[in-house]
């Protein structure tokens, strides 16, 4: 009954209207009060929550991207990207990916690098023949490796959700290559499609001008190696990085590139803040929401009724990765990270399941839907961009949810794929 009185009211409110943040911390307060739980109790989660000097990667990592998305970034790994790949058929296409790779290892966001590189490629990409809701699609779906790809947001919130237990350095490294499988599965599929429908291909560009769009892309391309090689050889922590991210994009956006108007600094500041306190406000509640399901026993309870169904560990996998997606059409990555982890990290855990990998396995699971109707934020974002009606580009992404469902299945089923990397490098 405790369980249903805490998981109910979450829902019930989330149904009425109220934001997810909200409702985790309204109730939580319910629950409190039903297994009469002092409300002081509940504040000092609140508290604990957001009181980490891990979540501080989080406002820097979300600064230098902002800076880097507003300061011709994009523009600059669009270019770079189409002097590596730009000239084969369908080329544009696999810019469109190999652009999202380096802009997600730069900003660490889906929907930073959906806005950045669809509002410079996909009306490139319509001038050149392609149509408009394959060139969205393709936008839409290859951003989905920000969240994978170092420094991802998500990687830090998963890290929190399970208790700090769990490196953010690790899980880093770890979705270098599961980040890569995905970016490298949507371009063969580009290349199928182009194929199959005689998209155009791309003009080679002069070995004069190669040298000076890399040239002119290298000062952003730095950043993945700060980030990377500062963590890598220790000279400092994932939290350290992020701040000297910031410093960085700020000298290469304001003084490199010179792009940026120093007037429009206070609103990028403005609105990064804006975007950082809703997630914190989210951690807060979401800490507390956590403290009361522990109470109540909920993971346990949670764990012994997966192990009821099967002692499978692919079977549960299964049952698992069909609720995360399902869950991920109806809610948002980060609260869904929040709430999920310290459920069913648990139940992973008893059937042998690293934590790390199992990080994988849910970002690229709630990655998935944050392209998928009723509520992916990054598909609406990517009809905004291309004008073009929500279930119009929901049609013309088909062939991709397929291609990551593979990626998906990959990643839940090849455990390396997540743990080679950060064992190989000791992290």
């Amino acid at each position: 009954m405790d369980a249903l009185v805490l998981l109910g009211s979450f829902f019930v409110l989330m149904i009425v209207g109220v934001p997810v943040a909200y409702a985790l911390g309204m109730a939580s307060l319910i629950g409190a009060l039903w297994i009469e739980l002092p409300v002081d109790a509940v504040m000092i989660q609140i508290a604990s929550g957001v009181n980490k000097f891990s979540l501080l990667a989080i406002p820097f990592f979300v600064l230098a991207g902002a800076i880097m998305a507003e300061g011709g970034m994009a523009r600059r790994l669009v270019n770079f990207a189409g002097v590596l790949i730009g000239f084969v058929r369908g080329g544009l296409s696999l810019v469109n990916i190999l652009a999202s790779t380096f802009f997600g290892a730069i900003s660490g966001s889906s929907v930073a690098d959906t806005a950045s590189i669809g509002s410079v490629l996909i009306p490139e990409m319509e001038k050149k023949g392609y149509p408009r809701d394959f060139s969205t699609a393709v936008t839409v779906s290859g951003s989905i490796q920000a969240t994978l790809i170092p420094p991802s947001h998500n990687a830090v919130i998963y890290s929190l959700a399970a208790g700090g237990s769990v490196s953010v350095a690790a899980l880093f490294i770890a979705g270098v290559l599961p980040g890569l499988l995905l970016g490298l599965t949507i371009a063969t599929l580009c290349l199928v499609i182009a194929r199959k429908r005689d998209f155009p291909a791309g003009e080679r560009v002069s070995l004069r001008e190669a040298v000076r769009i890399t040239i002119d892309a290298l000062w952003g391309l730095m950043t993945m190696v700060i980030i990377l090689g500062g963590i890598l050889s220790g000279v400092f922590t994932a939290t350290e990085s992020a701040s000297i991210a910031v410093l960085w994009a700020f000298f290469v956006t304001m003084f490199i590139y010179r792009d940026y108007r120093w007037r429009d600094l206070p609103k990028l500041v403005h609105r990064t803040v804006k975007t950082v306190t809703i997630v914190m406000i989210l951690i807060g509640f979401a800490a507390s929401f956590g403290y009361l399901m522990t109470l109540m026993q909920i993971p346990t309870k949670v764990t012994a009724f997966f192990v009821g169904l099967s002692d499978s560990k692919v079977v549960i996998l299964l049952m698992i990765n069909v609720m995360l997606l399902l869950l991920g059409t109806l809610m948002d990555m980060a609260p869904l990270i929040l709430i999920c982890t310290p459920i069913l990290l648990p139940v992973v855990k008893a059937l042998g399941v690293d934590p790390v990998h199992f990080g994988m396995i849910m970002i690229v699971n709630l990655g998935i839907g944050l392209i998928t109707p009723p509520v992916g934020t990054v598909l609406f974002v990517g009809s905004a961009v291309s004008k073009l009606p929500i279930g119009v580009v929901t049609k013309a992404m088909a062939p991709f949810f397929v291609a990551l469902l593979v990626v998906l299945a990959m990643v839940t089923y090849i455990p390396a794929l997540s743990l080679w990397l950060p064992r190989l490098l000791g992290v």
